[in-house]
Protein backbone atom coordinates (compact mmCIF):
# COMPACT_ATOMS: atom_id res chain seq x y z
CA UNK A 1 0.00 0.00 0.00
CA UNK A 2 1.50 3.30 -1.12
CA UNK A 3 0.41 6.14 1.29
CA UNK A 4 1.11 8.48 -1.66
CA UNK A 5 -1.86 6.64 -3.74
CA UNK A 6 -4.36 8.12 -0.86
CA UNK A 7 -3.02 11.97 -0.83
CA UNK A 8 -6.07 13.22 -2.50
CA UNK A 9 -8.13 11.47 0.16
CA UNK A 10 -9.20 13.82 3.15
CA UNK A 11 -9.04 12.93 6.80
CA UNK A 12 -12.51 13.19 7.48
CA UNK A 13 -13.08 10.78 4.35
CA UNK A 14 -10.27 7.78 5.15
CA UNK A 15 -12.21 8.13 8.56
CA UNK A 16 -15.71 7.46 7.74
CA UNK A 17 -14.33 4.78 5.55
CA UNK A 18 -12.43 3.19 8.67
CA UNK A 19 -15.42 3.11 10.15
CA UNK A 20 -17.83 2.10 7.73
CA UNK A 21 -15.88 -0.75 6.56
CA UNK A 22 -14.07 -1.38 9.68
CA UNK A 23 -10.53 -1.81 7.96
CA UNK A 24 -7.71 -0.73 9.54
CA UNK A 25 -6.13 0.10 6.34
CA UNK A 26 -7.53 3.15 6.44
CA UNK A 27 -6.30 3.79 9.54
CA UNK A 28 -2.90 2.64 8.49
CA UNK A 29 -3.00 5.21 6.22
CA UNK A 30 -4.28 8.06 8.86
CA UNK A 31 -1.78 7.10 10.91
CA UNK A 32 1.10 7.27 8.41
CA UNK A 33 0.07 10.56 7.46
CA UNK A 34 1.14 11.83 11.48
CA UNK A 35 3.74 9.58 12.27
CA UNK A 36 5.95 12.79 12.19
CA UNK A 37 3.54 14.88 13.94
CA UNK A 38 3.37 12.31 16.74
CA UNK A 39 7.09 11.87 17.06
CA UNK A 40 7.60 15.87 17.15
CA UNK A 41 5.63 15.49 20.08
CA UNK A 42 7.21 12.93 21.87
CA UNK A 43 10.07 14.41 21.37
CA UNK A 44 8.41 17.53 22.98
CA UNK A 45 7.74 16.05 26.06
CA UNK A 46 10.02 12.73 26.41
CA UNK A 47 13.54 14.42 24.88
CA UNK A 48 14.88 10.88 24.18
CA UNK A 49 14.89 10.24 20.61
CA UNK A 50 14.25 6.07 21.52
CA UNK A 51 11.63 6.94 23.94
CA UNK A 52 9.80 8.98 21.71
CA UNK A 53 10.03 6.16 18.92
CA UNK A 54 8.69 3.61 21.02
CA UNK A 55 5.65 5.84 22.53
CA UNK A 56 4.63 7.04 19.19
CA UNK A 57 4.55 2.93 18.59
CA UNK A 58 2.29 2.52 21.56
CA UNK A 59 -0.47 5.63 20.60
CA UNK A 60 -0.95 3.73 17.15
CA UNK A 61 -1.65 0.74 19.01
CA UNK A 62 -4.08 2.78 21.69
CA UNK A 63 -5.30 4.61 18.98
CA UNK A 64 -6.09 0.96 16.84
CA UNK A 65 -8.02 0.42 20.07
CA UNK A 66 -9.46 3.56 20.76
CA UNK A 67 -11.38 4.35 17.45
CA UNK A 68 -12.84 0.65 17.14
CA UNK A 69 -14.60 1.57 20.88
CA UNK A 70 -15.27 5.26 20.12
CA UNK A 71 -16.26 7.88 17.69
CA UNK A 72 -13.74 10.98 16.83
CA UNK A 73 -14.13 13.70 14.48
CA UNK A 74 -11.50 15.50 14.70
CA UNK A 75 -8.38 12.93 13.80
CA UNK A 76 -5.21 14.94 13.96
CA UNK A 77 -6.35 17.31 17.23
CA UNK A 78 -7.63 13.72 18.87
CA UNK A 79 -4.33 11.78 17.90
CA UNK A 80 -2.18 15.04 19.07
CA UNK A 81 -3.84 15.06 22.72
CA UNK A 82 -3.43 10.97 22.88
CA UNK A 83 0.42 11.42 22.01
CA UNK A 84 0.39 14.09 24.59
CA UNK A 85 -1.13 12.88 26.95
CA UNK A 86 0.55 9.52 26.74
CA UNK A 87 3.89 11.85 27.00
CA UNK A 88 2.52 13.23 30.07
CA UNK A 89 1.55 9.93 31.37
CA UNK A 90 4.89 8.53 30.95
CA UNK A 91 6.66 11.41 32.68
CA UNK A 92 4.57 11.03 35.80
CA UNK A 93 4.90 7.40 36.33
CA UNK A 94 8.69 8.10 36.27
CA UNK A 95 8.29 10.66 38.90
CA UNK A 96 8.86 13.58 36.66
CA UNK A 97 6.63 16.22 35.78
CA UNK A 98 6.76 18.46 32.32
CA UNK A 99 8.44 20.85 32.78
CA UNK A 100 11.87 22.06 32.41
CA UNK A 101 14.31 19.80 35.18
CA UNK A 102 16.55 23.34 35.87
CA UNK A 103 13.16 25.05 36.38
CA UNK A 104 12.06 22.74 38.89
CA UNK A 105 15.11 22.43 40.60
CA UNK A 106 15.27 26.03 41.08
CA UNK A 107 11.24 26.50 42.12
CA UNK A 108 10.49 26.83 45.67
CA UNK A 109 8.23 24.09 47.24
CA UNK A 110 4.99 26.43 46.76
CA UNK A 111 6.17 27.01 42.94
CA UNK A 112 6.76 23.47 42.23
CA UNK A 113 2.95 22.50 43.58
CA UNK A 114 1.42 25.09 41.38
CA UNK A 115 3.50 23.21 38.45
CA UNK A 116 2.33 20.28 39.04
CA UNK A 117 -1.15 21.61 39.43
CA UNK A 118 -0.74 23.49 35.95
CA UNK A 119 0.39 20.18 34.54
CA UNK A 120 -2.64 18.09 36.07
CA UNK A 121 -4.73 21.01 35.00
CA UNK A 122 -3.34 20.95 31.22
CA UNK A 123 -3.78 17.03 31.18
CA UNK A 124 -7.66 17.04 32.37
CA UNK A 125 -8.33 20.23 29.90
CA UNK A 126 -6.77 18.12 27.37
CA UNK A 127 -9.04 15.09 28.01
CA UNK A 128 -11.86 17.16 28.52
CA UNK A 129 -11.43 18.60 24.89
CA UNK A 130 -11.02 14.89 24.09
CA UNK A 131 -14.40 13.94 25.37
CA UNK A 132 -16.30 17.34 23.89
CA UNK A 133 -15.14 16.12 20.58
CA UNK A 134 -16.83 12.65 20.83
CA UNK A 135 -20.25 13.97 21.69
CA UNK A 136 -23.23 14.79 19.20
CA UNK A 137 -23.14 17.74 17.12
CA UNK A 138 -26.34 19.03 18.73
CA UNK A 139 -24.63 18.12 22.24
CA UNK A 140 -21.57 19.62 21.19
CA UNK A 141 -22.51 22.98 19.95
CA UNK A 142 -24.86 23.41 23.37
CA UNK A 143 -22.51 22.80 25.47
CA UNK A 144 -19.73 24.60 24.05
CA UNK A 145 -22.01 27.72 23.46
CA UNK A 146 -23.27 27.63 27.11
CA UNK A 147 -20.16 26.46 29.33
CA UNK A 148 -17.17 27.91 26.91
CA UNK A 149 -19.27 31.09 25.64
CA UNK A 150 -21.58 31.69 28.71
CA UNK A 151 -24.64 32.06 26.40
CA UNK A 152 -27.86 31.77 28.14
CA UNK A 153 -30.42 29.29 26.86
CA UNK A 154 -32.30 31.53 25.23
CA UNK A 155 -29.07 33.20 23.19
CA UNK A 156 -28.62 29.53 22.04
CA UNK A 157 -32.14 28.92 20.99
CA UNK A 158 -31.49 32.17 18.90
CA UNK A 159 -28.22 31.26 17.60
CA UNK A 160 -28.96 27.65 16.91
CA UNK A 161 -32.65 27.11 15.99
CA UNK A 162 -33.04 24.87 18.75
CA UNK A 163 -36.11 25.20 21.02
CA UNK A 164 -35.89 26.06 24.60
CA UNK A 165 -36.43 22.10 25.54
CA UNK A 166 -33.57 20.99 22.80
CA UNK A 167 -31.11 23.36 24.14
CA UNK A 168 -31.54 22.02 27.89
CA UNK A 169 -32.19 18.86 26.66
CA UNK A 170 -28.37 18.82 24.91
CA UNK A 171 -26.76 20.80 27.49
CA UNK A 172 -28.15 18.24 30.47
CA UNK A 173 -26.71 14.75 28.07
CA UNK A 174 -24.14 16.61 27.04
CA UNK A 175 -22.48 17.50 30.57
CA UNK A 176 -24.24 13.57 31.51
CA UNK A 177 -21.80 12.08 28.48
CA UNK A 178 -19.16 14.50 29.29
CA UNK A 179 -18.59 12.88 32.65
CA UNK A 180 -18.87 9.42 31.40
CA UNK A 181 -16.68 10.33 28.59
CA UNK A 182 -14.05 11.67 31.00
CA UNK A 183 -14.47 8.59 33.44
CA UNK A 184 -13.33 6.40 30.09
CA UNK A 185 -10.19 8.37 29.64
CA UNK A 186 -9.16 8.36 33.06
CA UNK A 187 -9.96 4.66 33.53
CA UNK A 188 -7.34 3.84 30.26
CA UNK A 189 -4.60 6.13 31.36
CA UNK A 190 -4.27 4.07 34.16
Amino acid sequence: MKPDKYNHIDDNELLRQFYEYKDNKWLGILLQRYTLLLLGVCMKYLKNEEEAKDSVQQVFLKSITELHKYKVDYFKSWLYMVAKNHCLMKLRDKGKQPVEINEYIQASADEREEKINYAEKDIALTQMETALHQLNAEQQQCVTLFYLHKKSYHQITEQTGYTLLQVKSNIQNGKRNLKIMLQRLQQHEQ
